[in-house]
Parts: structure tokens; C-alpha cells; sequence
């Protein structure tokens, strides 16, 4: 796999790593901040009784009115404009009818299109009352997302970000999903490269200043083996135990790290209140 500027890539995934200028992180800490920002609207919204399908709506409106397009809406036909994973769904869960219930935990991810550039976000949300084993679950999940951006500076390999979340996770009893991962992305939604949430350290490609990429690590409170619903696009876990996921997008630079979704208001994780 090899590295190209970015500035002289064609805007679709070539399997080539684009390495971004100054500008570009100018946009995408725009695109980023936008969608941490829908993300912090949707906190209030989020209780017993209320559909998930209302809270898309709510999403759509939030992001249109800004000048941005929901990236998910018609993506490969997927038919909302952001994903709601309750429970035991892993990822990709459609909007739908279905009402939140007390107790409920539920993924909300979030990417928009703004002057070109993508910012892609999830965080977890308690629905009502939290029981002791989702507190559990959610504080894991962040923890592993953290531990993987950590892993990142010029110089690392791409395999110590998955390495930190598996070591993490699974001395906490939780297992890693490998079905999914974190992506390259810019101007170009899903791009190289493929960020694993498992592995070894010090393996894979080098890191290098202006690659952009999510880490987004999905946790099992049981097993990690997934399975796809008929619709073509709700995950579940295999077993029904509890799923949860957190997601950032991130750049790297001359010297570190640089998280472009971070919540404006300072609300990270749950509790949120």
C-alpha cells in the first residue's frame, strides 16, 4: 500500500493513502466539529418513548440547516440519514418506528458532508435509567476508542491501535467485533485505509502527518461473532449480548494526534444529564 498526496488523488478510494495539507485539516476540523455538534443536540432528545425515527428527523433537520448533507441518506440505499444501534445491534441499525424503552442503550452515529469534507461520529446514550452492566459496557468502549487514538503518532503502526482496544477490552471481559472497522476518509467517505480494532503491535503500514481515519471500536459484552438481518444492513450480535460503540475521526500530525469530532459541549459519554 502506498502513499499519495492528497491534493493529487482522485476523490474515490484508490486503495492509495491520501497524506492531507493544512487546509484540508481546516475542513475537516469544520465537517468534524458539525457532526459532534448534532451528536450534543440529540442529548435532550434522547428518553423513553421517543422514536428512533423522530430522532433522525430531528438529526436531518440540524444538519441541513447548517449547509451540510447527511452522508449515510442513500448511501448504498440506505434509507435514514443516521444510524440508531439499540441493544444488542452493533452498527448500521435503521430508524425506524420502534420506541425507546427505560433501561435501552443505543448508538447514534452521525457523518455529514460539509464543503466536501466528512466528520463521522457515534457515541452511546443511556434511554432512562442505566443498569450496572451497560454503565459497565459503555465506560469500556470509550476507554478502548481512547486507548486506540492514544496508539497514534508518526511513526506507529497502524496494528498498535487495534492491539491497545484488544488488549484493554478483553482484560475487562468484553470481546472486540472483527467484522467492522475504523476507515480512511476526506473527501471520500469510506477510504484506505482499513483500521482493524484487533491485532498485533507494531504490524501494518506506518503512520504518517495528514492521513486521515475514524477509530471506532464496536464491544461485546459477550461474544464478538455478528450476524446481518434481512434488510441488508442491521448488525446484531450473534449471541444477544449487549453491543456498544463509540466513534472519532481523527488526523495525524508532525507530532501527534488531533481528534476532529470532539463534543463542544464536553459531553464525551454517558451520563450526559
Amino acid at each position: 500500500m502506498n502513499y499519495i498526496s492528497a491534493d493529487n488523488a482522485p476523490v474515490r478510494n484508490t486503495g492509495q493513502i491520501k497524506l492531507h495539507d493544512a487546509a484540508a485539516f481546516d475542513g475537516m476540523r469544520a465537517a468534524g466539529r458539525l457532526a459532534a455538534e448534532t451528536l450534543d443536540m440529540i442529548v435532550g432528545h434522547v428518553k423513553p418513548g421517543v422514536t428512533t425515527e423522530e430522532l433522525d428527523g430531528l438529526c436531518h433537520e440540524f444538519i441541513t440547516a447548517r449547509g451540510a448533507v447527511p452522508a449515510p441518506l442513500n448511501y448504498r440505499g440506505f434509507p435514514k440519514s443516521i444510524c440508531t444501534s439499540i441493544n444488542h445491534v452493533v452498527c448500521h441499525g435503521i430508524p425506524g418506528p420502534r420506541a425507546l424503552k427505560d433501561g435501552d442503550i443505543m448508538n447514534i452515529d452521525v457523518t455529514v458532508i460539509l464543503d466536501g469534507w466528512h466528520g463521522d461520529t457515534s457515541r452511546m446514550f443511556h434511554v432512562g435509567k442505566p443498569k450496572k452492566k451497560s454503565e459497565r459496557l459503555i465506560d469500556v468502549t470509550y476507554e478502548a476508542m481512547m486507548r486506540g487514538i492514544r496508539a497514534v503518532r508518526p511513526g506507529a503502526r497502524l496494528g498498535d491501535i487495534g492491539a491497545a482496544i484488544q488488549e484493554y477490552a478483553e482484560a475487562e471481559r468484553c470481546s472486540v467485533v472483527r467484522d467492522f472497522c475504523g476507515h480512511g476518509l476526506g473527501r471520500v467517505f469510506h477510504d484506505a485505509p482499513n483500521v482493524l480494532h484487533y491485532g498485533q503491535a507494531n504490524s501494518g503500514i506506518e503512520l504518517k502527518p495528514g492521513m486521515f481515519f475514524t477509530v471506532e471500536p464496536m464491544i461485546n459484552l459477550g461474544d464478538w461473532r455478528v450476524k446481518i438481518l434481512e434488510d441488508g444492513w442491521t448488525a446484531v450480535t450473534r449471541d444477544r449480548s449487549l453491543s456498544a460503540q463509540f466513534e472519532h475521526s481523527i488526523g495525524i500530525t508532525e507530532d501527534g494526534v488531533e481528534i476532529f469530532t470532539e463534543s463542544p459541549a464536553g459531553l464525551h459519554k454517558p451520563p450526559y444529564g
